[in-house]
């Protein structure tokens, strides 16, 4: 009886240390850029501020369209989202020819500009972010351009903070 008991509790520690495939993402980036996991957590929360004191629903759409803004108001919930295995990676930019031959669009190299794949709505951007899986990619050549790194990732992860709160994302 007493063997019976050990190999019992034995068996539940065992099943107890056992991994979870339920068992909730860790928390994080998965960071591919040349910035500190300490830099891009700085301009997550930049996002979650930003969000908890105003939304700007259709930016894309003020872009392409001549419309007037979509503002709403913060959402505080926006302060209680974190990234969980949010990949961050550069891509390298698009070369001028194949943007001008696809666009009409010239720029000087670095173009500043990668492949949007589907299901994004321009062709071209400087930054993109996917929300299954996780992930944000942006134009190689902006990683150490000023602030302005800081400025496209700030866009970006609002857009995944948005995404998570349940929000329309198609002008964003």
């Amino acid at each position: 009886m007493g063997q019976i008991v050990v190999t019992v509790a034995l068996t539940m520690v065992l099943l107890g240390c056992s991994g979870s495939s339920q068992s909730p993402a860790v928390a994080g980036f998965i960071n591919q850029t040349r910035h500190s996991d300490a830099d891009l957590q700085a301009i997550w929360k930049g996002a979650q501020q930003s969000l908890a004191q105003q939304i700007d629903l259709n930016p894309l759409q003020q872009l392409s369209k001549s419309v007037s803004a979509g503002m709403r108001p913060g959402d505080p919930r926006a302060l209680s989202v974190e990234p969980y295995q949010l990949l961050v990676a550069a891509e390298p930019d698009v070369s001028p020819e194949v943007l001008f031959a696809a666009t009409g669009e010239q720029r000087a190299s670095p173009t500043g500009m990668i492949v949007c794949p589907q299901p994004c709505n321009v062709r071209y951007s400087t930054a993109y972010s996917f929300y299954q899986p996780e992930l944000t990619k942006y134009a190689s050549s902006w990683e150490f351009s000023g602030n302005n790194f800081d400025v496209i990732l700030e866009y970006e992860f609002e857009n995944h903070i948005l995404n998570v709160l349940g929000y329309d994302m198609k002008w964003r």
